[in-house]
């Protein structure tokens, strides 16, 4: 019956509810506090990244030093949030969150209190942790509350409080590190995660519908050759994304030869484009097995090409990366739905596995680019190096994972 992008988890699910039917009258707050939850996870996160030089100054170390703090987030998000997530198999999905976003709290409230580096660096790692195990659970309570067929819809929606982050989250988590100091930026976090805890406990709704399932259900996903083959599709094909996000800010400078006050507003362009990118590509990812992957894929690779070549144009690069987050975000949800239909008993640790994968492809496409400067490649020549793992990840994608292997028929439209 139900044949679309999450007929697999669905079908999982079912099979373990005691009760049926959605939450359809608060489908829209319970919606709002799990976008609310992702939204200050991403202010967190991206807000980080804005006040390097704040904190490396504040506790006397160098860069260098201090991006081991973006670092160990990453980690975090890549070892931390599936243990977690394994650890949690059995816990309410209500619950889960709740616990979440507890240690989403205590993680930003020390590293707001953190004395030095090392600390800060610890702290950090335990925020990450929460990131892709709320991301897993948030995206099974949004597949029940949207209902069955709209899988990719669910989890867009749980990503577009991460993509609003990104156009309003990190440049105010900023400015405000700017204006108050760094620690006040983690202050202001910890006040959005205390009114999406509050949301979380409002409005999800306390059912047996949203219980947790075996671990040995969880791990035997882990032992799905194409759920890792999707994993490093994704590590590989999203690198791209930060490939050019990282360096935005070069790019302004050094390559347009611009003044610097450009740079937020090239940063909310880009986080527009992914808003855009999320919004259609998780109406795409329940309707075409593959469409949302391969077009957000090839559409990048044209649009670092003319990043590449004649990104020190500003009225070329502005509208390229508005393209770039439209795109590689166009093609996320697609990535979650395809984890799911080869994990369909294990869609909280999917979901975790994608931002973890998501988490791996920022290392991948920083370093790319890094390496790329050291060379003496040129500013520009970031966007090659997530050209080459791009490539990389859509032609691992149509030589070695299997397609064809949905089956379509129509489904109720969501009420």
């Amino acid at each position: 019956m139900h044949q679309k992008a999450y007929e697999q988890q669905c079908g999982a699910e079912e099979g373990r509810h005691t009760t049926t039917g959605s939450p359809v009258q608060r489908r829209g707050l319970v919606l709002f506090a799990l976008a609310l939850g992702t939204f200050a996870i991403g202010t967190g996160e991206f807000g980080s990244n804005g006040i390097i030089q704040l904190f490396s100054s504040s506790l006397d170390v160098s860069i260098p030093v201090a991006t081991y703090a973006i670092t160990a987030y990453a980690f975090g998000v890549m070892i931390g949030s599936p243990a977690i997530t394994l650890l949690a198999a059995r816990v309410n999905r209500r619950t889960l969150l709740l616990g979440l976003m507890g240690l989403f709290l205590a993680g930003n409230v020390l590293s707001a209190l953190a004395p030095n580096i090392a600390l800060l660096i610890i702290f950090r790692f335990v925020t990450g942790c929460v990131q892709g195990a709320y991301f897993g659970a948030g995206a099974v309570v949004a597949a029940y509350v949207y209902g069955p067929g709209r899988g990719g819809k669910a989890f867009a929606t749980v990503m577009g409080g991460l993509t609003v982050a990104t156009i309003v989250g990190s440049p105010l988590g900023t400015s405000i590190g700017q204006t108050a100091g760094w620690r006040a930026m983690y202050w202001t976090v910890v006040g959005i995660g205390v009114l999406a805890m509050l949301a979380l406990f409002v409005w999800v709704p306390r059912t047996d519908d949203l219980r947790g399932g075996s671990v040995a259900r969880e791990l035997g996903a882990l032992r799905q050759l194409n759920v890792w083959l999707m994993v490093v599709v994704a590590a590989l094909g999203i690198s791209s994304i930060f490939a050019v996000y990282t360096f935005i800010g070069p790019f302004i400078t050094d390559a347009v030869g611009d003044d610097a006050s450009l740079i937020p507003i090239a940063l909310a362009v880009f986080g527009l484009g992914m808003a855009v990118g999320n919004y259609f590509g998780g109406r795409v990812a329940d309707q075409f097995e593959s469409r949302g992957l391969v077009y957000g894929y090839a559409g990048v690779l044209v649009l670092l090409v003319l990043i590449g070549m004649a990104g020190s144009n500003l009225l070329v690069l502005m509208p390229a990366l508005f393209g770039v987050g439209a795109t590689m975000m166009f093609a996320i949800p697609t990535i979650q739905v395809r984890l799911t239909e080869f994990a369909p008993d294990a869609p909280t640790l999917m979901g975790a596995l994608n931002l973890a994968a998501l988490n791996l492809a920022n290392s991948l496409g920083a370093i790319g680019g890094a390496f790329t400067l050291q060379s003496g490649w040129g500013t520009l020549s970031t966007a090659w190096a997530g050209f080459v793992f791009t490539s990389a990840g859509l032609v691992l994608y149509a030589l070695a994972v299997p397609h064809g292997t949905r089956t379509f028929v129509p489904v109720p439209a969501a009420k």
